[in-house]
């Protein structure tokens, strides 16, 4: 366990529409990682669980504490035909409660249905848009971190979003822009603000950094002053619950996303509780912990997807990023990422030297995605004028989730 730093003097207040997160911590959408198994490992930490039956927390924290857990993106026209894939990744526990699901589209009228069909069969209760995903075959069809440029679309879809949702709060995430010499947020965040949209998150990284340099935190501060009348959340380089009060601290933002920090983290939540709030200690697991925590988020899989089998290898990319900083061995690592069944996976762990404490600084740091991009792929003619929007591809609108 570590020691807590000196919290902020002020616990930042969030609202989304009428739900109250506190601490004001958002799991961020990330592309095969945070389905429901993902999202109930994290929940269970913020909560003060972090375990299922008879298992133990990494620190054996108590206490109580939520945050807003997002679903994967999903595409709103594979939502409206409803994609048996589609179907399964927007289903929620009954113990999440706020239900919140991104959307990812560029059509306003196919956004429009997918955010009626979700608000009348109470698909959920909090809806956030996606303009940041930076990869090319969603910015190539001008979608994610490429829409923002053109102003009039942006402006169309947050309409018909707002509008069909009704009563449930429509937020939206994006980058700082295409690249440096187009960037969009600061009108992105204006147009949003005038079309009612009730939060903005903001990715402090162009699409073309992709996710490699570093973060700009100055373009979190500079949006939260241009946009005062709503909640802005700051994302970008958040490995620690330190770094999650330093945002705050400099920045001026009203809540944290956090996304490639928790990655084989999810007691991460734990500690963003314990620091927000000022209570507790923050989460040293030893090995032995860590690796109960892996066979749980693998038997969640399984159980998720109904195969054991299907569980363990959709796990298998999730190896890495838990084993960070501990001493394992590049062939115990191979091994590890090859089982197959929830009982090979306990057996290889076991061979481990499951004693070996927390391994502090060499556990945080990036994970994940870091790698720079350079020229974003983009429609042919995009950057000529934000105000044409014919260029977006009758096809743009893609047929699967994810991204």
């Amino acid at each position: 366990m570590t020691t807590l730093p000196t919290t902020l003097s002020t616990l930042p207040t969030l609202s989304v529409g009428p739900h109250s997160v506190r601490p004001p911590v958002v799991l961020a959408p990330m592309a095969g990682i945070t389905n429901a198994p993902f999202r109930t490992l994290c929940r269970e930490f913020a909560e003060g669980a972090g375990r299922g039956s008879g298992e133990s927390a990494p620190d054996g924290r108590s206490g109580a504490g939520k945050g807003l857990f997002v679903s994967e993106m999903i595409t709103t026209r594979a939502l409206v035909e409803r994609n048996e894939k589609t179907m399964q990744l927007i289903h929620f526990d009954k113990a999440e409660t706020p239900r919140s699901v991104q959307l990812y589209g560029v059509d306003p009228a196919t956004v429009g249905k997918a955010v009626r069909m979700i608000a009348e069969e109470d698909l959920a209760d909090h809806i956030d848009l996606n303009f940041g995903c930076p990869v090319p075959k969603v910015t190539r069809k001008g979608g994610g971190s490429a829409l923002p440029y053109k102003r009039p679309l942006l402006r169309s879809i947050l309409r018909e979003a707002v509008t069909a949702a009704g009563d449930l709060p429509v937020t939206m995430k994006m980058r700082k822009g295409i690249d440096d010499d187009h960037l969009t947020y600061l009108d992105a965040g204006r147009i949003a603000v005038e079309e009612g949209v009730t939060a903005i998150a903001l990715h402090g990284r162009t699409a073309a950094q992709h996710y490699g340099g570093t973060a700009d935190w100055d373009a979190i501060a500079r949006l939260k002053e241009h946009v005062p009348e709503i909640p802005v959340l700051g994302n970008g380089d958040i490995w620690s619950a330190d770094d999650a009060l330093r945002m705050v601290r400099e920045t001026g933002c009203d809540g944290v996303v956090v996304g490639r920090g928790c990655l084989g983290r999810p007691w991460l939540f734990g500690d963003l509780v314990a620091a927000f709030e000022g209570t507790g200690t923050y989460a040293a697991p030893t090995l032995r912990e860590v690796a109960a925590v892996m066979v749980r988020h693998a038997r969640l899989l399984g159980e998720w997807l109904g195969d054991e089998a299907r569980g363990v290898i959709d796990f298998r990319k999730h190896v890495a990023w838990y084993l960070k900083g501990f001493s394992v061995g590049s062939e115990m690592r191979r091994r590890l990422a090859v089982t197959s069944s929830l009982a090979e996976l306990d057996e290889q762990l076991h061979r481990l030297d499951l004693d070996q404490p927390w391994p502090a600084a060499g556990a945080d740091g990036p994970r994940g995605r870091t790698s720079g991009q350079g020229r974003v792929a983009l429609p042919d003619g995009w950057l000529d004028d934000p105000e044409d929007c014919s260029g977006v591809s009758v096809d743009a609108e893609l047929d699967t989730s994810g991204g």
